[in-house]
């Protein structure tokens, strides 16, 4: 049988003697308290995550597809500009409005 103590964080409990206190110090009793809640809360969510997977549907999303009607196009004109005279095949878009310099 053993007595906590927890305001002077010590631990009374009966030897074959006498009293056996053991004490300990507010940083240690800390450090210890944090672990503790850390493996609670480490097994709690391992517990509900195989829950939360078969609950939850998961979504993969066509980034190469438009979501809605909305999708780009552009306001005004525009027109096709060569960026490198050797290679024509490398081309730009711009506004028709912009000039050609």
């Amino acid at each position: 049988m053993a007595i906590p103590n927890y305001t002077y964080l010590k631990l009374n409990m009966l030897g074959p003697n006498d009293i056996i206190i053991v004490g300990s110090t507010f940083s240690h009793a800390y450090t210890c308290n944090h672990e503790h809640y850390e493996l609670a809360t480490t097994v709690i969510n391992s517990a509900k995550l195989p829950q939360l997977r078969e609950s939850s549907t998961p979504a993969v999303l066509d980034c190469n597809k438009p979501t809605s009607s909305t999708a780009f196009h552009p306001l005004e004109e525009t027109k096709e500009v060569g960026i490198d005279p050797t290679d024509p095949t490398k081309m730009v878009r711009i506004g028709a409005s912009v000039p050609a310099k």
